[in-house]
Order: structure tokens, then C-alpha cells, then sequence
């Protein structure tokens, strides 16, 4: 196993080099100017200038090199020194990746967002697994059963209907027809944990997003995790445990649900990235001030480094839950080997 991620982890260098190059290339390729920001009184030799000390008349090539070391070295530095207060090496050396927009350290912003987002993120996965894995292996335990016809239909409508129908329709109906909830995430409150009413302000402005991204996530989840007990339920093994004399619940849970649980993983695992472009969506109908709707600022205002930086986060999040995925198999079921 230790062989094996090694091994894993050398693979993932290169790959996460290609996609940072093909991330650049792309967004190099867009229109966009970090001199567009500018007053229009600024003459063009200035602008020049400026575009020339920043590095933009550099071959593309250049450029890409520059931001693969403030991507891959200079800001993970950078964050580790932040989060743990300690100094490695010269900090005040390292060049940094620069919004357009802000003139800021684009990680430095996406630190200070990331919070909200974990809140809302963290929450509708926790609460989708919960849910999902119970009602999937109900629903394939008592298939055809009112039960799984309920299941089936939910999971269903949560699958098919977009985020940000489900989203709209919730602020409809929680916050102007009935008015249970904040119709909008206020990102100005701050949590005092000592009181209660603080803390109720902060549960209720987060029940709608963190349910609108649960139900989205529960749905794929539950549909997948009844098909994949569906298919061990009928195995020689399910009817041999079950003529030893071993109770039901014992089958279903030492015998099925661990070998089910193997290609639900794989899904949890890659659910993780891709619960950042469903988060997109809904944090800009709740106006959550998290990293999806900073996503969606820096896109309409051609914040090409915050676009390249946040993408190239995501793809990373993406190569590394296929890592956790691979390792989890070999916990699961021990007849799987690497090394």
C-alpha cells in the first residue's frame, strides 16, 4: 500500500503540471487586459510600462513557468505560514498571483472566503451521505416497496431538477410566502458562540443552501448506493451467510454494505470536487460570499489569475480525492492488493 502511494503521488505531479498548462493556455486565450482596470487617463506608454514590469510581454511560455511557481511552491508556502504562524525562509521574496480586479494576493482572498463556503459545502455533503446511504440500502432491502417508490421519486426530482430552480423555488415559498428564512446568506454576521440568538441567526440563513446542495447530493448518492446493494443482495455469498443462520441485519451490514460501499466511495470521492460547481450556482442565489461566487465575479470581471487559481484548485481537489478513492478500496476489501 505505501508503494502504491508513492507511486500514486509521482503520477499526480505530472498530471497536475499538464492541467495547470492546459488551465493557462486556455485563459491566456481569452480576452483580457490587467491594465483594463485603469483610468482611462492613464496614456498608453504608461500602460505599456506597466504591462512590461508585470511580466505580460513575456512568451507565454515565460508566463506560464512564472505562475507553475507561485501555483505550486510560492502559495502553498505562503498558506502554510498563514494557517500555522510559521516563517520559511524569505516570505517578502516570493512573488505572488495578483487579481486584476483587487490588485490582492488571489489566495490570500480565497483563504479569507474559504470559511463560508466550508459552512455551507461541508454541511450539504455531511447532511447528503446521512441521508442518501440509509434510503438507498432501505429502498434495495424493500425494492418495489412504497418505500422505494417514494425513494425512487424524491431522488428523481432532486437528480433532474437544477440548483438553481430548487434554490429560487425555496426562496419563494421559506422566505416571501411564508417567511421562515433569510431570503439572502448575510455574510456581515458574525457568530457569537456564547448566544443563542447569534447562533439561530446563523442556523436559519444556512438551512435553505445547505438543503437545496444536500438534496442535489442525496439523490445521485441514494440511486447509486440501491443499485450497487441491489447487485450484491443476489450473490451466492448474501445466501450462504443467510443459510449459516446469520441474523439479516448481520448480512446486510458486515456482508453487503461493505461490499457495496466500493463503488459508492469512488462517488463520494469524486462528489468532493464537484460539489464546488453545484455551490457555484447556489452561493450566488443566496449570496453566499464563498469561493463559488468569487468564481463568478472574477469570470464577469476577466479576473483571468483568480479564474486560472481557483480552477487549477479544483482539478487539484479532483486528482487527490481519486487518490483517497483508490486508497479506501484496499480498507473496504482486503482481497484488493497493490504492491
Amino acid at each position: 500500500m505505501g508503494r502504491y502511494i508513492i507511486r500514486r503521488t509521482l503520477v499526480a505531479i505530472p498530471t497536475l503540471i499538464a492541467i495547470s498548462f492546459v488551465i493557462f493556455l486556455i485563459l491566456d486565450l481569452a480576452p483580457g487586459d490587467p491594465t483594463a482596470q485603469l483610468p482611462l487617463t492613464i496614456p498608453p506608454d504608461v500602460r505599456e510600462r506597466l504591462r512590461e514590469s508585470l511580466g505580460f510581454n513575456d512568451p507565454m511560455l515565460i508566463r506560464w513557468l512564472k505562475w507553475l511557481q507561485q501555483m505550486m511552491i510560492n502559495e502553498p508556502l505562503n498558506m502554510v505560514e498563514q494557517i500555522f504562524g510559521i516563517t520559511i525562509g524569505e516570505s517578502g521574496s516570493r512573488t505572488r498571483i495578483l487579481s486584476w480586479a483587487s490588485r490582492a494576493p488571489v489566495v490570500d482572498t480565497i483563504i479569507e472566503r474559504l470559511p463560508q463556503t466550508m459552512w455551507v459545502l461541508g454541511l450539504a455533503f455531511i447532511f447528503g451521505i446521512i441521508i442518501a446511504i440509509p434510503v438507498g440500502v432501505i429502498s434495495a432491502y424493500k425494492q418495489y416497496s412504497a418505500f422505494d417508490n417514494v425513494g425512487t421519486f424524491v431522488s428523481m426530482v432532486g437528480y433532474s431538477v437544477p440548483t438553481f430552480f430548487t434554490g429560487l423555488l425555496a426562496i419563494v415559498i421559506f422566505s416571501v410566502l411564508l417567511g421562515w428564512f433569510p431570503s439572502f446568506y448575510s455574510t456581515t454576521h458574525v457568530v457569537d458562540w456564547t448566544s443563542w440568538g447569534s447562533i439561530w441567526i446563523q442556523i436559519k440563513q444556512m438551512i435553505m443552501p445547505v438543503a437545496v446542495l444536500s438534496l442535489f447530493n442525496a439523490a445521485a448518492l441514494s440511486r447509486f448506493t440501491r443499485s450497487a446493494v441491489l447487485d450484491n443482495l443476489n450473490e451466492e455469498y448474501v445466501r450462504t451467510a443467510r443459510s449459516k443462520g446469520l441474523g439479516e441485519n448481520r448480512v446486510i451490514f458486515r456482508h453487503v454494505m461493505r461490499n457495496s460501499m466500493i463503488p459508492v466511495v469512488t462517488l463520494i470521492a469524486l462528489q468532493i470536487p464537484g460539489i464546488f460547481a453545484g455551490a457555484i450556482i447556489t452561493e450566488e442565489i443566496f449570496r453566499v460570499n464563498g469561493l463559488g461566487q468569487y468564481l463568478i465575479r472574477s469570470i464577469q470581471g476577466a479576473d483571468v489569475p483568480a479564474v486560472q487559481t481557483l480552477t487549477f484548485i479544483f482539478a487539484a481537489l479532483t486528482v487527490f480525492f481519486n487518490l483517497v478513492a483508490d486508497i479506501t478500496y484496499g480498507i473496504l476489501d482486503p482481497r484488493i492488493r497493490y504492491d
